[in-house]
């Protein structure tokens, strides 16, 4: 198929016999009202938007079930905290699965109040680039939302994204690995080491051939 066709947002690469009801353009634009201030993805609405079946589920966290889901993001209060700002785009649904909606955001957030016992600081956070997804079922509601940090290298929260951006920007250490920069093992690490010795050994008898 060529590469054009991928551009568009009703493109399929899925199976023929696949269809949902719901078109594209209106699935974007559903996506657009979930996330919405009066909605926030359930966190507005009361869960109104979700699925019974809904599943929140991150690169570290979750599948988490909607009642967790709605406990846990009910208990960060990040707005209380941060001047957010959401900075949400390239929205498009999945060429592969018709239900799917995926979108970027870059992210930013002013500390204006105190958080998880830090005080205010004024400091500007920035999130790592995201990408994020959200599965609608046919009747237009949330069957799972998840994200993922697209580059780790940029922004100031060390290349983590969601509320453990938020505690390590304000310089909170929630104590465990994955709430922290991302750091390779002690075997990882050995493996690049040798890797660039046989390398170099490589190139070294290259020359001297």
């Amino acid at each position: 198929r060529p590469a054009e066709a991928i551009d568009d947002p009703g493109a399929t690469l899925s199976s023929p016999t696949e269809t949902f009801p719901i078109t594209p353009n209106d699935l974007i634009q559903r996506a657009k009202e979930v996330l919405g201030p009066d909605v926030g993805v359930g966190t507005k609405d009361g869960g109104e938007c979700l699925a019974d079946d809904f599943e929140f589920c991150a690169a570290v966290v979750g599948p988490l079930p909607k009642d967790e889901y709605l406990g846990a993001l009910g208990s960060f209060k990040l707005e209380d905290s941060f001047d957010i700002t959401m900075n949400l785009f390239g929205f498009n649904v999945d060429p592969m699965q018709s239900n799917r909606v995926w979108f970027f955001q870059r992210q930013t957030a002013k500390h204006v109040k105190d958080f998880a016992g830090v005080e205010a600081s004024g400091k500007e956070l920035v999130l790592p680039p995201q990408v994020f997804h959200l599965d609608f079922n046919e009747d237009g509601k949330v069957k799972e939302f998840g994200f993922y940090t697209a580059d780790r290298r940029q922004g100031n929260t060390g290349g983590l994204g969601g509320a453990f951006g938020y505690f390590y920007g304000v310089g909170r250490n929630l104590g465990f690995p994955e709430a922290m920069p991302y750091k390779p093992s002690f075997r990882f690490r050995m493996l690049q080491k040798v890797g660039g010795l046989i390398r170099r050994i490589q190139n070294r008898k290259k020359k001297e051939q």
